[in-house]
């Protein structure tokens, strides 16, 4: 750690060095050489400034892309999933290989599927319509299902049991998803997910 810190201050010494040298070969009015003086402390001002944050850079540029994209960010072992306009979070998962647009909803027990979805995706589906589901918009009867693999970014589930709806043109990620994961959660407009 000292010696960082004496690298850093040699940095500064070097620089000022360069600066007041600079400044002192010429021969300038007061107020100007401090106009020069200010303009050059800025400059490594800024410099020092990319440098110390050149790993952070990157990130404000993957948050750009994804803001304007929609599309989530997956880095360092975690998917950073950026709020919709709408408020809510969105996300592209294939469902036994097929893509699939799904709300992520934690108030939701099992992730469901649109039975139109659910069969163009393969997933084995009992043909019994025989569970009842209370759900945000009311009483729904689902089917069970259970899909060969669920993938979302590099986090994969196998066998996964899925609900099947006939009601609803939507596809729900519940929280029989989100609980296999390490950790999940909102910050701020990002839902975060660690596999």
């Amino acid at each position: 750690m000292t010696n960082d810190w004496m690298l850093g201050g040699v940095y500064i010494m070097l620089a000022l060095a360069i600066v007041v040298s600079a400044l002192l070969t010429r021969r300038e009015p007061v107020a100007r050489l401090a106009k020069m003086a200010l303009a050059w402390v800025a400059i490594f001002g800024a410099g020092f400034v990319i440098f110390t944050f050149r790993d952070d850079l990157g990130m404000v540029g993957d948050r750009l892309r994804s803001e304007v994209t929609g599309e989530p960010i997956t880095a360092a072992g975690e998917i950073r999933v950026p709020m919709a306009i709408d408020g809510h979070f969105w996300v592209e998962v294939e469902v036994n290989g097929m893509p699939v647009n799904f709300l992520v909803d934690s108030g939701a027990t099992m992730t469901t599927l649109a039975r139109p979805t659910a069969e163009a995706a393969g997933v084995a589906i009992n043909p019994r319509r025989d569970q009842m589901v209370r759900t945000g918009n009311g009483v729904v009867r689902v089917s069970r299902g259970r899909a060969d693999s669920l993938s979302l970014g590099p986090i994969e589930r196998r066998d996964m049991a899925v609900h099947v709806t006939d009601q609803v043109d939507l596809n729900v990620i519940g929280m029989n998803f989100l609980s296999t994961l390490d950790r999940w959660g909102v910050e701020g407009r990002w839902l975060v997910l660690e596999p």
